[in-house]
């Protein structure tokens, strides 16, 4: 499949997942049908690899190649190694755009903070050696992802799913970095994102579902469930345009200018999309 110009980006959505292994076909031509023309598909560990870059092929989309923190436990220096080959391997591949999905995650209390650091330093080597942007996963750990990135500077990227300070957004920003806002926005209750998400300049957003996860709030089945995060359902692509509406109305801006916008942002952060999307590669 080919798609023209988009009006819409998702610069992360999990579209292996097994959550769409009998109907992928179908989520990807919804979303083309609610206006999201490319999305860039990130991968998580070694094993995912061939599966991101076949989709991204399949649907003239793009893809990244990263080992996720969650995933730190099983990789070691083998895992690193298989990286390295594909990035090499993937030198000129148009549709391989970024290291990622990479960073660090102190929500969960058995992960090895300390492995996954040395993971994440040494895929900031690797995306410095191709000379690739990275797409950062930063749950509750973002001054130790901005600690890294100080010390081993990549060329931009994307903070995915950011849920940080004002002043923490900011000092992505002065790295050269976007950040990614999704489902979370539709929440009442997220107020300190939706506070960011207004706050922050035009040129630093871009849009995101992380599907199948972080669904938003329309998802949920009932206002109790909704109030206690239970029973989502499947997030889509194909809801980025609405959660993206949602986001213009507390800018106070029109959908079409934030898509225009947004657009420009992730080809900005991820330069390789912009031939790939004009070539319709």
């Amino acid at each position: 499949m080919m798609f023209a110009m988009p009006r819409w980006i998702d610069t992360h959505c999990h579209l292996d997942a097994r959550e769409f292994a009998h109907d992928v076909d179908a989520v990807r031509q919804r979303a083309h049908e609610r206006g999201v023309g490319h999305i860039v598909i990130p991968a998580v560990d070694v094993h995912n690899f061939d599966a991101v870059r076949a989709l991204a092929h399949r649907y003239g989309d793009s893809y990244a190649l990263g080992i996720h923190p969650l995933c730190s436990p099983g990789a070691g220096e083998a895992d690193l190694q298989a990286l390295e080959f594909a990035l090499e391997a993937g030198r000129s591949d148009p549709a391989l755009v970024a290291v990622g999905e990479i960073g660090l995650d102190h929500f969960v209390p058995e992960l090895d903070a300390e492995h996954q650091e040395a993971l994440l330093r040494a895929q900031l080597r690797l995306a410095r050696r191709f000379d690739l942007p990275v797409l950062l996963h930063v749950r509750r750990s973002v001054d130790r992802v901005l600690k890294a990135l100080r010390e081993l500077p990549v060329p931009g990227g994307i903070a995915h799913a950011f849920n940080g300070s004002e002043q923490q957004a900011r000092q992505f920003i002065a790295m050269g970095f976007k950040l990614g806002f999704g489902g979370t926005l539709t929440f009442d209750r997220a107020l300190q994102v939706r506070r960011l998400a207004q706050a922050l300049p035009p040129e630093a957003i871009v849009m995101e579902t992380d599907a199948p996860d972080i669904a938003p709030h329309w998802l949920y089945r009932t206002a109790a469930e909704r109030a206690d995060g239970q029973a989502q359902a499947r997030n889509e692509p194909g809801e980025l345009p609405r959660i993206a509406e949602l986001l213009a109305g507390l800018r106070g801006e029109t959908p079409e200018a934030l898509a225009q916008q947004t657009c420009r942002n992730a080809q900005a952060a991820l330069p390789k999309l912009e031939n790939l999307i004009k070539n319709g590669l």
